[in-house]
């Protein structure tokens, strides 16, 4: 039986070392990006000279051919499901038993004028990065396109190289798709106080050409003309799914799976950012470009294969990232603008970079969601509350088992629980730490 895994990334890895774990199973991994996989989050922390890009390897090279794993360094240009192979651009045709596709994403382009000029990149893969790193030699200034995860870890690199950015970000608040507005409004003050030249309410129109095919500038949509040596395409990623045209495998945004992430096409299936679920779990979404679901949907897969047939389930909705300095979780269900039946208790430091939001249900009172900011909450005590629909006036009280924070670090339920005490006229208290995980 031979297995072959198209890309290298946390879930094509992750379903390679599970297969291995099961069987003994011929298994090859098809990447063109890399030799080795490598975390992918960890590219920013390159540039700003944190580690070392052979630290951002989990396994020794000698791991591979170890567990029998082969590498291939190639790009697939096309898919025949008819014949179960694979035309490789340099190595010819490769047969299939079963094949993965994990192609991951690519970054967005919307048809700018000058999108493919030199000095023009996104940040998804290694050769981003090498981009990046070339084009930053001498750089006066970075434009930044786009206000997601993305645009903020490009806009802080440069940052952290002293190289002035502009960041424009066409909605009026940052990340307000996603965060409440409280929580985006904090996100504004601090990329402004970071000293970033935030532009909101402000798209792309044009990038503007040197005259020898690199990027001089952009024209936004009210024709202000910003220079800049590098300008960065972070308006959002898209399955790497181009190859598939004329396979006749279905698609939309992505590929399409069902709940045992099988595509249209026998013994062919999908995982990862490139993989679009038909009938996604209530609370989640039907791609997810996030590194713990491509790991899980991994591990799932090679499960179903060599194991038993098991369909894939996420769980509770989780994610975290960085502001700056600014760290941010999310359990459940938080959205940016609540449903009829949501109601929040929201709490928030007068610094102005910390703050809790507790999202439980008007009628019921069970909880929903946690949103943090700059507070750590540990996972096992917010997706339990949450998973047993816990009222809120039981979590409420015992909401410092959660708190993550070291020691010695200032906690603040007891801040938010006389806020709820205030807002819903309760009397409750909350109860000891101590005596909390004594009782555990």
């Amino acid at each position: 039986m031979h297995v072959v895994i198209i890309g290298n990334g946390i879930s094509g890895i992750s379903a390679a070392r599970f297969i291995r774990k099961y069987s003994n199973w011929d298994i090859s991994v098809i990447s063109a990006e890399s030799d080795y996989f490598y975390s992918r989050t960890a590219l920013m922390y390159i540039y700003m000279g944190h580690i070392r890009q052979k630290d951002t390897q989990p396994y020794e090279p000698w791991f591979w051919e170890k567990n029998r794993i082969k590498l291939i360094n190639d790009v697939v240009e096309k898919l025949d499901g008819t014949g179960k192979t694979l035309q490789l651009r340099k190595q010819g045709v490769l047969p299939y038993d079963h094949l993965i596709i994990a192609t991951g994403s690519k970054s967005n382009k919307f048809g700018w004028p000058g999108q493919d000029l030199q000095g023009v990149g996104g940040l998804y893969h290694l050769q981003d990065l090498e981009r990046m790193e070339a084009f930053s030699q001498g750089l006066q200034r970075a434009v930044v396109v786009g206000g997601g995860l993305i645009g903020i870890e490009m806009a802080e690199m440069f940052h952290s190289r002293h190289i002035p950015v502009s960041f424009l970000v066409r909605e009026n608040s940052y990340w307000n798709n996603v965060l409440p507005a409280a929580e985006s409004a904090m996100i504004n003050r601090h990329i402004i106080e970071q000293g970033i030249d935030l532009r909101l309410n402000t798209s792309l129109q044009e990038i503007l050409d040197d005259g020898q095919g690199k990027a001089a500038g952009v024209i936004t949509h009210q024709g202000e003309q910003i220079k800049a040596g590098f300008v960065g395409l972070t308006a959002g990623v898209s399955p790497n799914i181009g190859f598939l045209a004329g396979s006749g495998i279905e698609t939309n945004k992505g590929v399409l799976v069902n709940e045992y992430l099988e595509t249209s096409l026998p013994d062919v299936y999908a995982i990862g950012d490139c993989a679009e679920l038909r009938s996604p779990l209530p609370g989640r979404r039907a791609i997810e470009a996030i590194w713990y679901t491509g790991r899980m949907m991994g591990e799932t897969l090679a499960y179903t294969l060599c194991q038993s047939k098991i369909p894939y389930n996420p769980g509770i909705w989780f994610n975290s990232a960085k502001f700056f300095d600014i760290e941010y979780q999310v359990y459940g269900d938080v959205p940016a603008k609540p449903a009829a039946f949501h109601t929040s208790i929201y709490w928030e430091h007068p610094g102005g970079k910390k703050s809790i939001r507790l999202v439980f249900n008007r009628h019921t009172g069970a909880v929903l969601g946690f949103n943090l900011m700059g507070i750590r909450y540990r996972q096992e005590f917010c997706e339990k509350w949450i998973k047993e629909g816990a009222h809120v006036e039981k979590v409420l009280p015992q909401l410092a088992l959660a708190n993550f924070d070291p020691e010695f670090f200032a906690s603040y339920e007891k801040e938010l629980l006389a806020l709820y005490n205030e807002q819903f006229g309760s009397q409750l208290r909350l109860q000891s730490r101590r005596g909390l995980f004594s009782i555990r």
